[in-house]
């Protein structure tokens, strides 16, 4: 299987979908990586997925207050 994430806004509309990673942690290794990167790109939350099943998420990209 491969791993991947959908981009979401804070409503949970879906606005994209990362790269497919061949390991849970490389996945995990990425979305620590790009978050900055992708907050400025407007997505709020993200969901990690195993081929179609969904593992996590919504986990928000944002600092809790």
């Amino acid at each position: 299987m491969t791993w991947t994430w959908t981009l979401e806004t804070a409503a949970g509309e879906v606005t994209g979908r990362s790269e497919p990673f061949e390991s849970r942690s490389d996945a995990e290794s990425w979305v620590g990586e790009a978050f900055g990167e992708l907050l400025e790109q407007g997505v709020d939350q993200v969901r990690l997925f195993d081929g179609e099943a969904e593992i996590y998420g919504p986990m928000s990209l944002h600092a809790e207050a």
